[in-house]
């Protein structure tokens, strides 16, 4: 889907621009799932597993792009790449058609300035207005910081997945499920 660049700002006052994501910033997008991984034991990859070709990443801003009912929406600050927020369908039948996922992500030095939360009510205002009734999303149990966020912006918990991940050194670690009416 396309979205209408628009500007917010943060708790600084920082403008920060929101746009959907254009084939141009595909080499900027894989540069950041592989940073942000590398960053956060909270996300489900570990960077090396990045192994998108730069055809395959402008092949999916493409799709999102052509798609009615999804968007990758980008965070800028002075024209740089900072963070993005993902709006899925869970399903196109229609007893599954009014449920969407959301996942986003912040390079670390970004966290803290309610960008997120901007991000975060962009892409669940855009989900209402594009008829989902549900919003979906999963967080990692001990990333209390994302659970109180997603608490505040109405999301509520409804079930625990034990396990959910599992690193390198063998430790695993559980999520929350959680859901929010639009």
């Amino acid at each position: 889907m396309l979205y209408k660049s628009i500007i917010v700002k943060d708790r600084t006052g920082k403008e920060i621009e929101l746009r959907n994501a254009v084939v141009q910033d595909a080499e900027a997008l894989i540069e950041y799932l592989k940073k942000t991984n590398a960053e956060s034991p909270y996300l489900i990859c570990e960077p090396e597993e990045i192994t998108l070709s730069l055809e395959q990443e402008k092949e999916i801003i493409i799709g999102k792009e052509k798609s009615e009912r999804e968007l990758l929406l980008l965070a800028f600050e002075n024209g740089r790449h900072i963070g993005n927020v993902s709006l899925m369908s869970v399903g196109t039948s229609i007893r599954y058609k009014h449920r969407c996922c959301i996942a986003i992500a912040l390079y670390k030095k970004y966290h803290g300035r309610g960008i997120g939360r901007q991000m975060l009510n962009t892409i669940l205002d855009v989900a209402k207005k594009n008829g989902y009734t549900q919003a979906e999303l999963e967080v990692v149990t001990e990333n209390s910081g994302a659970v109180h966020l997603y608490e505040s912006l109405g999301f509520h918990k409804y079930g625990q997945l034990p396990n959910s991940m599992r690193y390198k050194d063998g430790q695993t670690v559980d999520s929350f499920l959680m859901v929010k009416e639009l």
